[in-house]
Order: structure tokens, then C-alpha cells, then sequence
């Protein structure tokens, strides 16, 4: 009679199986980074950020919109190293495309759309995210639900594409299928060797909620073409009340 396998190790195999069908692929050998996040990475299961599934950004003014947008042009730039086309669907219409050359993008290989309302947005962005050929899609919504985004990722789990829904100043935090939550506030740069200007774009990036991992906060940067963790710790409102 053929003994059992292990329970441990049975349980294990069929972990990193779902992992695997929820955008979790380990990374080519060699690497340890998939989109150069650092410390960020390590809060997702198996220190992977997972591709070919749907991140939620949520913003709550203008300011963490623009953030946002700065920071998914960060990923943009990773993602489309190795070809492909990314689609940007907008319902602001204050993405200047001429911008996303300061994070290594070159705006004629994204295709924007700007729309009026969440339902045609998310129409647009489910079609696009069943076409493999695409590096990763952008929506920009007010309000999704649970339903909704499940279409969404029921589409990148057979195109493999990545998609970034950000939810601008919605009112409202609702359960999602998405595999991530995250909030990005902007922060001020810091000059180089104290000359005059400004800085690099700089980012406090918060992962709310995050499918079998850790959530946290980090301070980051975009520099010399990749995103650069920030040492500096963050002040808190109570702290400065404090103060």
C-alpha cells in the first residue's frame, strides 16, 4: 500500500501553487527584485510583487491623485522594459503625458482614454486587461465594488496583464477582489547638496491591505531612473503636535 504524502508538505506545494495563480511568480534566477520596490516587496508572500493581478490605489484629494499617478509611471517604466504598450483610462484628464518621461516612459507607448464616467472606465479597462499583448492597463474611477473588480481580475488571470485601478477621491472603502490596497502620499524632495530646486519625487507609500502578506509604510524616491527607499522616518501629526 502507498503511504500518504506528508500533510505538511502537501499543504505547502498547494500554497505556492495559489500563490503562483494569483500573480506571485518567484523571480528569474539571479534577481531579487521584480519592480525594484526594496524593502517594499518584502511585505508581499514570498517577497514577490505580484504582476498579472489588479492593484487598488485609493486617493483622497488631488494632491495623493497626482502622487499616484507619479508613482504607477514609476512601475510603468518597469514593466514596459521589455516591450509591450500600457493603457491609461481617465476620467480627470490631468495626466500631461510629457510627464512620464521624468520616470523613463515614453508617452507615445501609452494610449489614454479619457472618459466621464466609472462604469464606462471599468467596461474599457476589463476588455483591455484579456489583451495579453499589453504591458499593464490604468483606470481611474470613483467607486468600484467587490463584483466589479472581480471581473477585472477574473481577465488578468488569463492575460497575465497588470492592472492599477486608482480610486480618486472616493468617499468609501469597500471590500475588493484586488490582491493589493495602497494609499501614496506625496512628500517634500529634498535638494541636492542644498542647492536650489527641487528634488527627486518623493513618496510615502502605504500598503493598507495586501493578500496573504504584511502591510506597512515606507518612504520612497524616484532617482536615477528607479525607485530608491528613504532612511528618513515619518513624522507623525501627533508628534508634531507634541512638538
Amino acid at each position: 500500500m502507498t503511504a500518504a504524502p506528508d500533510r505538511k508538505e502537501l499543504i505547502s506545494r498547494l500554497q505556492k501553487d495559489i500563490l503562483q495563480w494569483e500573480g506571485y511568480k518567484a523571480p528569474a534566477s539571479g534577481t531579487r527584485e521584480l519592480v525594484g520596490l526594496g524593502p517594499v516587496e518584502g511585505a508581499f508572500p514570498n517577497g514577490v510583487f505580484p504582476l498579472g493581478t489588479v492593484h487598488e490605489l485609493v486617493c483622497g484629494n488631488t494632491e495623493q491623485a497626482t502622487a499616484c499617478g507619479g508613482f504607477v509611471s514609476g512601475l510603468l517604466s518597469v514593466l514596459m522594459q521589455n516591450g509591450g504598450a500600457s493603457l491609461w483610462i481617465g476620467l480627470s484628464g490631468n495626466v500631461f503625458p510629457q510627464t512620464l518621461k521624468v520616470f523613463g516612459v515614453d508617452p507615445d507607448r501609452v494610449i489614454f482614454i479619457n472618459l466621464s464616467k466609472d462604469k464606462d472606465v471599468l467596461w474599457v479597462m476589463e476588455e483591455a486587461l484579456k489583451c495579453a499583448g499589453l504591458a499593464a492597463v490604468v483606470g481611474e474611477v470613483r467607486e468600484i465594488d467587490f463584483k466589479q473588480s472581480r471581473r477585472l481580475q477574473l481577465a488578468v488571470e488569463q492575460s497575465h496583464v497588470t492592472g492599477f485601478i486608482l480610486r480618486n477621491w472616493s468617499n468609501k472603502m469597500g471590500t475588493t477582489a484586488c490582491a493589493a490596497r495602497w494609499k501614496i502620499k506625496p512628500l517634500p524632495s529634498e535638494t541636492l547638496d542644498g542647492l536650489p530646486g527641487l528634488g527627486f519625487p518623493r513618496w510615502q507609500i502605504e500598503l493598507l491591505r495586501v493578500r496573504n502578506g504584511q502591510p506597512g509604510n515606507w518612504i520612497m524616491e524616484w532617482s536615477q531612473g528607479r525607485f530608491k527607499p528613504v532612511s528618513k522616518p515619518v513624522v507623525k501629526h501627533q508628534e508634531l503636535m507634541a512638538g
